[in-house]
């Protein structure tokens, strides 16, 4: 008796519905749990609420200056004090909230879109063009993030968009990486090679199978990757290379509240408590995603 054939069409339906049901369980799986990683949600959601309705909500004006008000300490009239020209700390960092938010999201989009062009191309690609690529990553990855980026933010001139191509160069590399690891363990899979012998071509090997498959680990890398970058951005706005003033910037209000740390200690204390809190809740925030959506690498960087 003849064996029965395989019908690879069939094949290539089933596995691929297998796949997006587990990756719909796993985002499922990933609503936060412990009380930990609910404060960093709670972090992250009220920094987000109040960077879009908190300088709605302010009466002052960031920028305007009251030299009959200079250093104020906190108050009912002025909760978080008043900086050396008179204007409201309070109102400045909720300024600052949606300009480092903003900051961050817009870096991180060019740093994932990028990354996972450049990784999608040198993982399903391979060859010569693989090999250039990663030797390309392997550049960028052998400097010091922030010291490549203060060197590009130099040298195009102080400024907070020359920052943000400073911070999104020099931070795509491991998006590439990250994706091209993954890639080369999905282009071997059986739905993969079902696809490939029902003559698909390769965008829509790409798009239907590869994509969806890396979204999970690119996702909880850009989560991690935010709170680095508003750090790079304030650490450049305080050395002078990123908002310049009166840009109510976290960076730059550090920078200024310098000089007046012994007679005005919220000045510093301030923007320096609130990058805390926001860099804090989202590490927690991508830690409780990447438990959620890769419990294997878990496991396997707890045993490290």
């Amino acid at each position: 008796m003849g064996q029965e054939p395989v019908d690879a069409s069939r094949e290539s339906t089933t596995v691929p519905a297998r796949e997006e049901a587990s990756r719909r369980s796993r985002w499922r799986d990933a609503i936060p749990s412990d009380r930990l990683t609910q404060f960093g949600v709670a972090v992250v959601l009220a920094l987000l609420m109040l960077a879009v309705f908190g300088p709605f909500v302010s009466p002052y004006d960031p920028v305007e200056q009251d030299l009959q008000h200079q250093l104020e300490a906190p108050s009912v009239e002025h909760p978080l004090g008043t900086d050396q020209l008179g204007r409201d700390v309070l109102t400045r960092l909720l300024h600052g909230a949606r300009l480092s938010l903003g900051v961050a999201a817009a870096v991180t989009a060019v740093r994932l879109v990028v990354g996972t062009a450049v990784g999608l191309v040198a993982g399903y690609a391979g060859g010569w063009v693989d090999e250039a690529l990663m030797r390309l990553v392997d550049t960028l990855l052998a400097f010091p993030g922030i010291i490549l980026a203060l060197v590009i933010a130099g040298v195009l001139g102080p400024s907070l968009v020359n920052v943000m191509l400073a911070l999104a160069v020099v931070g795509w590399a491991s998006y590439a990486r990250l994706v091209r690891s993954s890639v080369l363990s999905l282009r071997e899979r059986e739905f993969v090679t079902a696809a490939r012998l029902l003559g698909r071509s390769r965008m829509h090997v790409v798009t239907r199978h590869l994509i969806p498959n890396v979204v999970a680990p690119v996702v909880v890398l850009a989560t991690l990757d935010i709170g680095g970058v508003i750090l790079g951005t304030a650490g450049l706005s305080f050395l002078g290379l990123g908002a310049q003033p009166p840009t109510p910037e976290w960076g730059t209000m550090l920078a200024s509240g310098r000089n007046y740390l012994r007679e005005a200690w919220w000045l510093v204390n301030a923007p320096g408590v609130l990058i805390m809190l926001t860099v804090f809740g989202f590490n927690l925030l991508g830690d409780s995603l990447r438990d959620a959506l890769s419990p294997t690498q878990s496991a396997q960087l707890e045993q490290l």
